[in-house]
């Protein structure tokens, strides 16, 4: 094998189509299949992101209201019912730590987890998340489990 006889892989190129904008006699001369006159038929066209043809784009005529603030901190939340399900299912034992919350599917590993106080919680549990509800915390206590925060 040489320079002089380098093949391109089977099948990898395409040559049964017209060149196109090749002049008259190529039979797609002329406009070169881009129409006539128009944004799109001139060159270094390109189409803004969200462009409509003119007419006013949905990310304008949809109304905007109020503020966002950049810095909120999203946190997934459990509640103590679902703690007390995982107990009995034997799925925990005495320790639920943000791993085994992650194992378990309850959050993602990035995301943040507070623990809500929704239903009660009978086991002694030692519960280890980022943040606890005042009634959380008060209820796990009571059950004589421990409420770690990280």
């Amino acid at each position: 094998m040489d320079l002089s006889n380098l093949k391109p892989a089977e099948g990898s190129v395409n040559n049964n189509s017209k060149r196109i904008g090749r002049g008259q006699g190529s039979g797609k001369g002329g406009t070169a299949t881009r129409g006539h006159k128009g944004a799109k038929s001139r060159s270094g066209y390109s189409r803004k992101i969200g462009f409509e043809g003119g007419q006013m784009p949905l990310q304008r005529r949809v109304p905007k209201f109020g503020f966002t603030n950049i810095n909120r901190k999203e946190y997934q939340g459990i509640n103590l019912d679902v703690i007390q399900e995982l107990v009995d299912n034997k799925k925990v034992k005495d320790e639920l730590d943000f791993n085994s919350i992650v194992e378990l599917r309850l959050a993602r590993k990035n995301e943040l987890v507070k623990i809500l106080g929704r239903g009660e919680l009978k086991a002694k549990i030692k519960v280890t998340a980022h943040k606890f509800t005042a009634s959380a915390k008060s209820a796990i206590e009571a059950a004589g489990g421990e409420a770690v925060t990280l």
